[in-house]
């Protein structure tokens, strides 16, 4: 893991001000905070302004392209308040977490002024287009094709479990713009930006098993894309993508989307009489763990190192946490007579979400071998 460092006063400072914030919000906005996996299905336009009022989206945007010029540690602190008290944050993640830093590095200057101040204001909503029907999390397989034409590509495929499709502006899609190499299976890929609302682009919704409308599958027939929408240099898209995992994979979303669960469990008086506390305060040391080791990784992309191997060890040890916490207070909940109440309803949502916590992003499976590989060990 990187190095840690203890939390500055500055960042306690600031921690105490996210949460003086979310006590002190409008009504119609506090009922939104305390759900389960609200980093990717709570999407409340109002909140996401506030926050962008507050300048907390888009802090580590330069100010030239209307960021506010903060660091990754400072960014850390407020996600993680947020995500602790289960906000509403889904509107603006994606585009805050990793399409920003991906066009700061590899944008052209064009896509840069006309996409980074929409998302600091919090206006510009983005999706993922990375995997695809019957490709699992082999994104080598990628077959939606991009082809030249005058001024820029025609795109065609579709692309699957794109969180917020149908709400979102745009999305960054992965693609593949030469045929495939069978002895380079990761050569000819390249991104783009594409508007979810142009000409061909057809969102259609996918259904979680929970009864809920988050996931889409875009379907994209010959979606013209002008050339500065080429995201970093054509055929480079695999070494852009694993780069961009780092912020995907090690933020504090990968081990508090339960941490509402967790909090309203503890409290409830019916759940606390089922178990003991050394089994409490494992799932406390386990949380307070994969905080400080997503600190560091957050520390490590300040300092601008490679965190590629981290950040899916912070993938791996935070999802299973999540899943492992939700079946625990699920089957708690379950044995106390009477129970029915609202630690029952966000537990049967957590296990629900359980798959999920570990697919998006990356499966284990995928992330045990980066892991394996970045130990020397495959």
């Amino acid at each position: 893991m990187p190095t840690h460092t203890d939390e500055s006063a500055a960042l306690g400072t600031l921690r105490q001000e996210v949460r003086e914030f979310l006590m002190t919000l409008p009504a119609t906005l506090r009922t939104e905070l305390g759900g389960v996996d609200t980093w990717l299905s709570g999407w409340n336009i109002d909140f996401t302004r506030a926050l962008a009022e507050r300048g907390w989206i888009g802090m580590t945007i330069p100010r030239e392209y209307g960021g506010h010029a903060r660091t990754h540690l400072e960014r850390f602190v407020v996600t993680e308040e947020l995500l602790a008290a289960g906000a509403p944050v889904a509107a603006h993640w994606i585009a805050d977490r990793q399409v920003a830093p991906t066009l700061l590095r590899f944008g052209t200057e064009e896509v840069r002024r006309e996409f980074l101040p929409e998302i600091a204001a919090g206006r510009c909503y983005f999706g993922i287009g990375m995997s695809e029907p019957d490709s699992g999390s082999d994104l080598a397989s990628v077959r939606t094709k991009a082809h030249r034409v005058d001024g820029g590509w025609t795109v065609s495929g579709t692309k699957l479990w794109t969180s917020g499709g149908h709400l979102a502006h745009a999305f960054i899609a992965l693609v593949r713009t030469a045929p495939l190499d069978a002895s380079d299976r990761h050569a000819g890929l390249s991104q783009l930006l594409v508007r979810l609302d142009d000409p061909g682009v057809d969102v259609r919704p996918v259904i979680s098993a929970g009864g809920h409308h988050h996931f889409n599958e875009v379907v994209l027939d010959d979606v013209f894309v002008p050339d500065h929408r080429l995201v970093g240099e054509e055929g480079d898209g695999w070494m852009q993508v694993t780069s961009e995992l780092s912020f995907e994979r090690s933020g504090p979303e990968r081990f508090l989307s339960t941490m509402q669960l967790f909090e309203q469990a503890m409290a409830d008086p019916a759940v606390a009489e089922n178990v003991a506390d050394v089994d409490s305060g494992r799932q406390l040391a386990r949380l307070a763990g994969l905080h400080e080791m997503s600190r560091a990784v957050a520390g490590s992309l300040q300092r601008g190192e490679e965190a590629d191997v981290s950040a899916a060890l912070v993938k791996v040890l935070g999802t299973t946490f999540e899943g492992d916490l939700a079946e625990w207070i699920d089957q708690s909940a379950g044995s106390a007579s009477g129970v029915e109440s609202r630690t029952k309803s966000l537990a049967t949502r957590g296990v629900i979400q359980r798959p999920g916590f570990t697919l998006r992003g990356g499966t284990n499976e995928i992330l045990r071998g980066v892991i394996a590989r970045g130990l020397g060990m495959r």
